[in-house]
Parts: structure tokens; sequence; C-alpha cells
């Protein structure tokens, strides 16, 4: 759920920021950790969201990228970000670039003027310029993030790739059984009713089923689209799709699965925060915005003991934020003062066992798929012609 927050900051005055929350409470944690006094909160989402299907929202990698190259061919930030404006198309892009630019007219930093944009630029990447501000060497934490986000999106394609050719089977394999239920059964049930032969079991009942959902199409194809539309809410509303993922993750092997994959991106984005030289403890509170509600109890947790002054590694570990490798890498990382450096390194194991896991399921998963739907679809086919077939045997 989106919440509109009208807040004030320290020597910024009134500030109106959109926050991503499952609850209220949540959405004032993360206005407290951004640094804003609340004003007031009202929540700002419409029962269903619109599809952005033909939009172009504003990439921060590209931007990221771009600014880079700019700044490493000496251009000064204003004139790079000029020059990233001229070539920005869309009018959103270009009143937010605009505005950036007009901060940094008034003296503001990089930093304080990204800041006011937080729906477009996250605290962890705002976090991260502020503290390159203080080296005077923003091109490493550009490349850095460019860097993150690459290995991020990694894992995010593979599952996108994997899904896509199941979902795409599901929807032909549904949509070749309705067309057959719906048509094409009823069709063969009025031949059979006019020869007047008595049909096998199981074909009487496919007759009797398809003839009862031709007769009520209008009810079919209407609970089929409260089906979809369903299932593009749960989707699309934060609180649904907790509850469908809490209940997802019930199941052993595919909850522990996402275990991983927040862990690999807890530790990637932790890693990255510590090498822009942000503290432990700022950069565990900016990254708890990017995991679950589950996992973030267990983060604040974590970030409690090590403000106690606990080591990181103990405090994971208690709260149930590592596995044992993990554990020992990190006990490596504060050894040897090279924190950031074990948690990329735990993030990329993590990632290598998500890669080859997603790749075993999914040579195992469809075959199978297309096994069943293969089935469904013959035994609609052969209950259908099976009649015949014993006709034809008779007339012999």
């Amino acid at each position: 759920m989106q919440f509109k927050v009208k807040a004030a900051r320290s020597g910024e005055g009134v500030l109106y920021v959109n926050i991503d929350a499952l609850t209220k409470d949540d959405a004032m944690r993360q206005a407290a950790e951004r640094g804003l006094t609340v004003l007031s909160m009202h929540a700002n989402e419409a029962l269903l969201k619109r599809p952005k299907l033909f939009t172009t929202r504003f990439s921060l990698s590209l931007f990221s990228q771009e600014l880079l190259a700019l700044l490493d061919a000496g251009l000064p930030q204003v004139e790079a970000l000029e020059t990233i404006l001229e070539k920005e198309l869309r009018q959103s892009n270009r009143k937010l670039m605009e505005s950036v630019i007009a901060k940094l007219y008034e003296g503001k930093s990089l930093s304080m003027a990204l800041e006011q944009f937080p729906e477009v630029f996250p605290p962890l990447y705002v976090a991260m310029i502020k503290s390159s501000e203080k080296t005077g060497n923003i091109a490493d934490s550009l490349t850095r993030y460019i860097s993150y986000q690459a290995q991020v999106d990694v894992i995010r394609k593979k599952v996108t790739s994997a899904s896509i050719y199941p979902v795409f089977l599901l929807g032909a394999g549904g949509l070749v059984t309705l067309f057959l239920m719906l048509y094409v059964v009823p069709k063969f049930g009025l031949i059979y009713q006019d020869l007047g032969h008595d049909l096998p079991f199981f074909s009487r009942l496919l007759m009797n089923w398809g003839q009862l959902l031709a007769n009520h199409k209008p009810l079919v194809l209407g609970s089929l689209i409260l089906f979809l539309v369903g299932i593009y809410y749960m989707v699309t509303h934060p609180a649904l799709r907790a509850w469908a993922l809490k209940k997802i993750k019930t199941i052993p092997n595919i909850g522990k699965r996402i275990q991983i994959y927040q862990l690999a991106r807890f530790y990637r984005t932790f890693g990255m925060l510590l090498k822009g030289g942000v503290p432990v403890v700022p950069a565990l509170e900016m990254v708890s915005g990017l995991l679950q509600a589950d996992f973030r109890k267990q983060l604040a947790g974590a970030t409690d003991s090590i403000r106690e002054g606990k080591p990181a590694s103990v405090s994971l570990e208690k709260f149930g934020l590592t596995t044992p490798i993990a554990t020992r890498l990190l006990r490596v990382g504060e050894r040897t003062g090279r924190l950031d450096d074990m948690a990329d390194r735990i993030a990329n194991l993590y990632d290598d066992d998500m890669a080859r896991w997603i790749d075993w399921f999914t040579k195992l998963f469809e075959p199978i798929l297309m096994a069943v739907i293969g089935l469904i679809i013959g035994m609609i086919v052969i209950m259908m012609y099976f009649p015949i077939f014993e006709l034809a045997g008779s007339i012999q």
C-alpha cells in the first residue's frame, strides 16, 4: 500500500513523499528512518491499479551509467545533469531532472537534491552518494551501484525467464481446454443425443459437464474474468501479496528458496553500503526497507543487538539471518576489517545457489507441466471420440 506523507525535516522545511508499506505503522517507521517528522499521512491506493504496459519510468540504473560516463569525461555535476536532461523525452523525467538541477543551483549537494525524491532515488542510493561526497569521489559510488544493480538483476531475470514458458503453457492449455468444454464437447453431445446410443460412463459425464458449461456461458466467462481480476489484484496489492507469499513460504523447499533470495539481496545491498562508507548500523537500517515484513523484524532485532556492542556475525546468526558458511565468512570479515568483501562473497554464494536451483526446477517442472496439460486435453479428446470407436466396432 502507498501512503502520501506530509513531513518536515530539519533545515529543509515541509516535504511531501510517497512511502510503500504494508501498514501505517510500517510507513511511520520508514519515515522515521529517513529522519522525517510526520505531519499527516493517508493511504493513497486505488482498489485496482491500472497496468503500466506502455509507460517509460525513470531508470535509476541508466541514469547512474550516464552520469558516471559524463563525470569520467570531466564534466561538472550540473553540466552532466543538464546533458542528461537534454536527451530526456518523457515530460515527467524532464521535470524531475529540472528539479534536481534547480536544487544544485541553490547550493545544495547532489545527495540533498536527490533525497527530495525518495520514490525515484531510494534512501540507500542517496546515502551512498552522500558518503562519497565526503571523499569527493562520486564516480566510485556510481560504479559500485551499477555493479550492484547488474548482479541483483541476474537472479531476477533468471526467475522471470524461467516463469515465461510455464505461464504461457498454462494459458494456452487453459484456453484449449475451455474451448473444448464450451464449444466442441456440447456439439459432440448433441450428435450422440441424436444417435440415441448409450455412452460409456466417463464420456456421458464429460458430455453432461460440457452441456452444463455451455448452457451457462455468461456465468463461466464472468467467473473466469473475476478470477483473473482477483489474481491481478493479489499481485498488485501489497497486503494480499504478502499474505500469499506467507502461504507459499510454508511449502518447505519453496520457503527455503525465498529465504535464500532475501538473504542474497540483503547481503548484496549491505556490502555495497559498507563499501560506500556507510557505518554498519545505518546500513542495516537502510537495507530493512528492501526485505519482507518477517525479515524486517529479524533484522531489527539484529540491529539492536549490534547497537549493544555485539559482533555482527553473532547478532545476525542469533536472529536467523545467516547460514553456517555465512557466519564463518562474517567472522573472517570482522577479524580482517573487510566485512564489505565478505558480505559480497556471501551474496555470490546465495546467488549461485539460487541459479542452480532455478535451472534444476525449470528442467524438472516444465516437462511435468507439459505432460499434465497434454494428459488433460488428451483425456477430453479420447472421451469425446470413444463412443465413435465403440459404434464403429458394433457396425463391423
